[in-house]
């Protein structure tokens, strides 16, 4: 299981927020490189960063700082945020990243879902934020009245191989994943199903490692200090 430590960017700073309540931003971190890094030194091989700002105002916002993480760190990156148009992905993936996340713009154009899946295929991964089971969308300001497992069946059948599942409720409270949300997602569609929200220590990684999941995305937990991230990556004994 990969294990993907969490760089969220709101107004060119490190932040996290309480169930994606963008008035709880708190500043974790002094610069965003400089963390990147420290990540890539703790033997994760993967990024995974959020353009809070963009996802709000519905295009990118941060992406130099993004870009400049690909540029500066072996790290494979994968980038969500106010993605909305096939240029876009474009410029992120001829920058370097590996991955982009197509989260409200999936939700709301499954016809741009299912032409960036087609073009770019792996390397296009599905968002899916989920509130009381409803998917979310505009930077969680917003619920659809979309079942989330209905919704992942629906980009399965466009060709999504990948899909990030993050429990609102969950997110950065160190309250432990949703493993039954989770579990269920991972029996319901092929894709790859990658963690997010909740993480708080190495046990609720080994829990997750035993769902079968391809990955967990860690974020709160490690500016918290409840999780260590050479820890973590060893135990998820992380194979790609």
């Amino acid at each position: 299981m990969l294990i993907l430590p969490a760089i969220d960017m709101k107004d060119g700073e490190c932040v996290r927020l309480r169930r994606g309540d963008y008035a709880t931003a708190q500043k974790v971190a002094e610069d965003i490189l400089q963390t990147a890094k420290s990540f890539e030194a703790a033997g994760a091989r993967w990024l995974h960063m959020v353009d809070l700002d963009g996802a709000k105002d519905a295009h990118p916002v941060n992406a130099e700082k993004v870009l400049q993480v690909v540029r500066k760190t072996g790290l494979k990156v994968e980038i969500g945020g106010g993605i909305r148009q096939m240029k876009t992905i474009k410029k992120y993936l001829d920058g370097g990243i590996s991955r982009v996340i197509l989260g409200s713009a999936a939700l709301q154009n499954s016809d741009f879902a299912a032409e960036a899946i087609h073009t770019y295929r792996e390397k296009i991964a599905i968002g899916i934020d989920a509130r009381n089971g409803k998917v979310a969308a505009e930077g969680w300001t917003e619920t659809s009245g979309a079942d989330y497992l209905d919704f992942a069946k629906q980009m399965e059948q466009l060709g999504a191989q990948t899909i990030i599942f993050t429990d609102i409720s969950r997110d950065g409270m160190l309250s432990g994943p949703n493993l039954a949300m989770l579990d269920t997602l991972n029996q319901a569609v092929s894709c790859n199903v990658v963690a997010s929200g909740g993480v708080r220590n190495l046990q609720d990684i080994q829990s997750l490692s035993k769902l079968g999941l391809y990955g967990t995305i860690c974020g709160k937990s490690l500016y918290a200090g409840t999780l260590n991230l050479a820890d973590a990556v060893r135990a998820a004994r992380v194979q790609e």
